[in-house]
């Protein structure tokens, strides 16, 4: 009832103050994140994960229950876990780097290309530096089945600073639908649909974390590079999750009957489930910080993806670029190490 009370005076108060709406978006959401924190069972680094690349740059925690990323002029640095997972719950309290990150990019995701090079399944959070005094953005994807072609970038603005603390992104990964989140908000969900076929993620994935040189793309389509003035830049992660079924992707197709038991249980949790009142706050954080949407960017897609399902207020806001306010080209260019994609790029900084 109190939790009625909160969300009722909030919304009049939002009414009659819609200079504010941002401050008061902000307090609805730091006071649900206090009263629905997800129960969470975290474990040490080194029981979970090992290192990727760069291995001087990183840097574990005096508790052992966290990791410190960093990037210099000679390498970038990255962390895997040590298992592979059909289906699970990945997440990780983060804190980015401050001052000039123009260029940097800090990756949070689960894939299989170095398994499946050419039918590879993945879930991104990517997060994009910025010039000084203009924030980071991150965008959102997910692959399946090689699907590379087919990028489906959402990019976003945040309602903090993720340089001045640390806040939880996590990863839901089902056989019925993928569910990003921060702290305890949906910001997207993807519903697996027979039209999607293989090119929803289904094959088992490692996580990852990195964070490298993106110059070429990352700000403003690569107008602003990294400045190694400011270096070593540091990406911090601590308070780690693996929940799921560890399976060796050799042995694929017996390891989905010997999981079964393990993705009910996940199937079951509290976060596996976009509630209403999460669908309020998932649709509220869309509306005020997507920036970006491939569902309606036509001029990639003249027949949408399948798994698209248009909102028509949002249809008429984005046009048929999928962005707001400036647009963008869509070239190829290189991504992660050794990886290529399509990512959508920002050619203008005026919305920031």
């Amino acid at each position: 009832m109190k939790n009625l009370f909160l969300f009722i005076f909030l919304k009049i108060t939002m009414n009659h103050h819609k200079t504010h709406s941002l401050f008061y978006f902000s307090l609805f959401l730091l006071f649900s994140f206090s009263i629905s924190a997800f129960d969470l069972a975290t474990i040490p680094f080194n029981d979970g994960y090992s290192p990727l690349f760069g291995d001087g740059n990183v840097v574990r925690s005096v508790d052992g229950n966290g990791v410190q990323l960093l990037l210099d002029r000679y390498t970038g640095s990255g962390f895997i876990s040590s298992n592979m997972y059909q289906y699970g719950f990945f997440s990780a309290n983060i804190k980015l780097p401050s001052n000039n990150t123009a260029g940097i990019c800090v990756a949070f995701y689960t894939s299989n290309g170095d398994v499946f090079e050419k039918s590879h399944d993945e879930l991104d959070f990517e997060f994009l530096g910025n010039v000084p005094g203009k924030p980071w953005r991150f965008q959102t994807n997910l692959y399946g089945n090689g699907s590379t072609h087919r990028g489906r970038e959402e990019r976003y603005r945040l309602w903090f600073d993720p340089s001045k603390g640390f806040h939880r992104y996590s990863i839901l990964w089902t056989q019925k639908n993928v569910i990003f989140y921060i702290d305890e908000v949906p910001i997207r969900e993807v519903l697996r649909s027979e039209e999607m076929r293989g090119e929803y993620p289904s094959k088992p994935m490692s996580l990852y974390a990195t964070i490298w040189d993106a110059s070429n793309w990352a700000t403003s389509g690569g107008r602003y590079k990294v400045n190694y003035k400011y270096a070593p830049f540091g990406a911090e992660f601590k308070d780690l999750v693996l929940k799921g079924c560890t399976t060796d992707p050799v042995q694929e197709f017996s390891d989905i009957e010997a999981c079964a038991e393990q993705n009910t249980h996940l199937e079951a949790q509290d976060y596996a489930e976009v509630t209403p009142m999460r669908s309020m706050k998932m649709r509220r954080f869309r509306q005020r910080f997507m920036y970006y949407s491939y569902c309606y960017d036509t001029i990639r897609y003249p027949i949408p993806p399948p798994e698209c399902h248009f909102n028509l207020a949002e249809k008429q806001r984005f046009k048929e670029t999928g962005r707001l306010k400036f647009g963008g080209s869509h070239r190829r260019v290189s991504r992660r190490r050794g990886r290529n994609s399509t990512p959508v790029e920002d050619s203008d900084q005026s919305d920031m």
